[in-house]
């Protein structure tokens, strides 16, 4: 065997492997400091010739300092540091597994997890509110200018709405005109008219019958701007609403009344259809059975479910009673209650998919005024919610009698009703 190498001897170590040299010479005995070089001769060279295997072995290399591979029959410790991790030369181990252990991983703080997670959802929901607000506002159809009605009462307390329901088939095909038995006719009338006032003494949805007798007073016409003088002329107050639309009828009901209204709301037959559909329907209590050939209604006791279609025959239904237009606006109260209520419970407000397509069927539906914000239409429909849980007052314009098949109003019960809701003070007039 050979010499022990001189590379093992302190004073002859050449260019040093990881000491900066160039050399891939491996380090020396003295660099690894750790080393123990046997006894001179151990191995030949110019001492005695190795002994027989098995007889005097010489000591193998080891580390000091108890990091060598762990003890041997020779006394020798080889414990190489693999139970406390640091083979490697780190002080805790390289991680789990392997054989040896890792640091523990540390606990999730969930304080800044729950923080992250609620700043999100507040966020995405603000953006979705905001990105709905101008989605809305954009499809509301502003029309009608109520600055353009002359000679108007001063305004009260509250906020009074005219909400009116009229026939227009725009937007109808042949078969829907036949399906929701609505006719041909040109034009637009109004089959129902209300006047809601949102005050803070409870709120009032009062019906105005549409063979209502009326006097149409001075008025300037909306798109000639000229202004025509009242000549006494007494009609039904549907009759407003044919001869110049929306700013006649306002200006007739403000002068028949004395009562000032700030906001005007229309929906057309196919509007109100579409409301229902895409709410799923609305589910109402009819107190008796009844048929009509022109509206195609026909409805038997109890309560239930009315489709689109099967809704606008309800509210337009006259000729199946005897009290045609009074019976008919109590079904319209009753209904448009009811919508308002479906429209608001949480299986509509909380379902997206439900919510946006009712939204849009209405939104799309109406036209209101110039001013009217959605801050104000959202006011008016959980008002009219508020009238159908009991929380308003819901009636019909009070009557004295007729003439030539008009209904006439009782003027005492309407000045002292119409003083109430100015001075926005609860109602005590009644009507039939």
């Amino acid at each position: 065997m050979n010499d022990w190498p001189e590379g093992w001897s302190g004073d002859n170590r050449g260019n040093r492997y990881g000491g900066g040299s160039a050399s891939a010479q491996p380090e020396s005995a003295r660099v690894m400091r750790q080393v123990r070089r046997p006894a001179s001769g151990a191995y030949g060279g110019s001492g005695p010739s190795a002994p027989p295997y098995g007889q005097n072995v010489p000591q193998q290399p080891t580390y000091v300092d108890g990091q060598g591979y762990g003890g041997d029959q020779y006394g020798n410790d080889y414990d190489s540091g693999y139970n406390t991790g640091q083979v490697y030369g780190s002080p805790n181990g390289g991680g789990p597994g392997g054989g040896y252990q890792g640091e523990p991983r540390p606990r999730p703080n969930w304080r800044r997890r729950i923080k992250w997670t609620a700043i999100t959802l507040v966020t995405v929901m603000v953006v979705t509110s905001v990105a709905t607000y101008f989605w809305a506002d954009s499809k509301l159809h502003r029309d009608v200018d109520l600055s353009t009605v002359i000679d108007r009462p001063a305004a009260g307390d509250g906020t009074n709405y005219l909400i009116v329901g009229s026939d227009s088939r725009a937007g109808l095909s042949s078969e829907q005109k036949k399906e929701l038995h609505t006719g041909s006719a040109e034009g637009k009338r109004t089959d129902s008219m209300m006047i809601l006032h949102v005050g803070d003494n409870g709120d009032t949805l009062i019906s105005l019958p549409r063979d209502s007798n009326v006097t149409i007073p001075t008025y300037k016409g909306s798109t000639s701007g000229k202004t025509y003088q009242s000549t006494g002329r007494q009609t039904k107050l549907n009759a407003a609403y044919a001869e110049d639309g929306p700013t006649l009828l306002v200006r007739t009901v403000e002068a028949n009344m004395g009562l000032h209204i700030d906001h005007y709301v229309e929906i057309g037959f196919a509007g109100f259809a579409n409301i229902v559909d895409a709410v799923g329907g609305v589910t109402i209590d009819i107190d008796k059975g009844f048929k009509d050939k022109y509206s195609g209604a026909d409805f038997k006791a109890g309560k239930q479910t009315l489709n689109g279609e099967q809704a606008l025959a309800f509210v337009r239904t006259r000729h199946a009673f005897a009290a045609s237009d009074l019976q008919r606006t109590k079904n319209q109260q009753k209904f448009l209650s009811a919508l308002a209520h479906q429209v608001a419970t949480p299986s509509t407000v909380l379902n997206p998919f439900k919510l946006y397509p009712t939204m849009s069927a209405g939104l799309d539906s109406l036209t209101v005024d110039k001013d009217m914000s959605l801050w104000d239409l959202a006011s008016m429909f959980w008002a009219m919610k508020g009238v159908s849980g009991g929380d308003g007052t819901s009636m019909n314009m009070p009557i004295s009698g007729s003439t030539g098949g008009n209904l006439v109003w009782d003027k005492a019960k309407v000045k002292t009703l119409v003083n109430e809701l100015n001075n926005d003070q609860k109602v005590t007039v009644s009507g039939d």
